[in-house]
């Protein structure tokens, strides 16, 4: 099964081919950080408000470790434990898709912060800046959840497994990321950072098909053993993201605490409670909350097939397919 112990290397028979087919999906959505062109965003750092420029600086601090971080538990506790070859080429391509992220940041911190001092504060927020503190030591525990786990030999082992998956795709990725986009996107909707929203575009898209993935794999570990997904993990995963709503929310009271026309601490806790409750339906699990999106401009970003006529580049874009190409009905 998916989760036995060993290391398979057998691609034939293939067990799982939709894993392998979100490789090869994966594959088709590459892009490079020289894609984006942050430079356009210089001008409208200087028209922000006191308070837009605290929310800007706090998302910056977030965004330059946070990816770091999902690389570290993917390398340290996924890719060792998923026993099928084609979900772990899947896995290599993710690790990949974070370093690029982790550039993109870097690229936007060396932008938008010039001070070589200030990209250091940056750099060392989820040490000094408490909101930030708090989002990393709810990430730390979780990566720490697995301890020394080599092998899942028990149930036990293998629920573990299960909610540091689910942990880092529903409140990590799923949770603490679409917040940050959430600020991203309000201030493209005022005409502010066009440049950070179109990489955000292609960030978003990724980020998506970690998820959706993580709950593929969720999926089939349920269904080849469904004892592992009783009540109690139900009320873990429950109680896990209540924390991560509240982790997000304590980081929305400090980015708007200075009062951002527009955006509202309230309206974001209405939004961070709203996707929450999208995680755990997808998960096949009941809401907690019944909130609704506040957020009119973040309705599109629900669309995978994201485009601007206005950007250099469709987000929707795929690399070229060399060899034969057959064209379908979809075409």
């Amino acid at each position: 099964m998916l989760l036995d112990p060993g290391m398979s290397l057998t691609l034939r028979p293939m067990r799982y081919p939709a894993f392998f087919e979100r490789y090869r999906d994966a594959i088709k959505n590459t892009w490079t950080v020289e894609e984006v062109d942050l430079h356009s965003d210089l001008a409208d750092l200087g028209k922000l408000s006191d308070a837009e420029r605290h929310l800007v600086s706090r998302l910056v601090a977030f965004f330059a470790t946070g990816d770091t971080i999902v690389a570290n538990n993917l390398v340290l506790n996924l890719y060792q434990h998923v026993n099928a070859p084609e979900a772990r080429l899947y896995l290599s391509r993710q690790l990949f898709e974070e370093a690029v992220h982790v550039q993109f940041y870097l690229n936007l911190l060396d932008t938008y912060v010039p001070d070589e001092q200030e990209r250091f504060e940056a750099f060392a927020a989820v040490e000094n800046i408490p909101s930030i503190s708090r989002k990393a030591d709810f990430c730390f525990r979780w990566i720490d959840s697995l301890g020394d786990l080599k092998e899942l030999r028990t149930r036990e082992d293998r629920r573990a497994f299960l909610l540091n998956l689910i942990c880092f795709a529903a409140c990590i990725e799923g949770l603490f990321f679409y917040g940050a986009f959430a600020y991203v996107y309000f201030l493209r909707s005022r005409g502010l950072l066009n440049g950070l929203a179109s990489g955000t575009n292609w960030v978003f898209r990724d980020e998506s098909m970690h998820m959706a993935f993580a709950f593929d794999v969720v999926e089939v570990a349920r269904a080849e053993e469904p004892d592992l997904f009783d009540d109690d993990l139900i009320a873990q995963v429950k109680a896990m993201l209540a924390e991560a709503v509240d982790c997000e929310a304590q980081f929305a009271e400090d980015l708007l605490g200075g009062g951002v026309s527009g955006m509202s601490i309230t309206d974001m806790r209405h939004y961070l409670e709203h996707v929450a409750d999208r995680r755990l339906a997808q998960l096949g699990i009941p809401p907690l909350y019944g909130a609704k999106n506040p957020f009119a401009f973040m309705e599109l970003q629900d669309v995978q097939e994201l485009s601007n006529f206005f950007e250099r580049k469709v987000s929707a874009y795929q690399v070229g397919v060399t060899g034969t190409v057959t064209f379908d009905a979809d075409f």
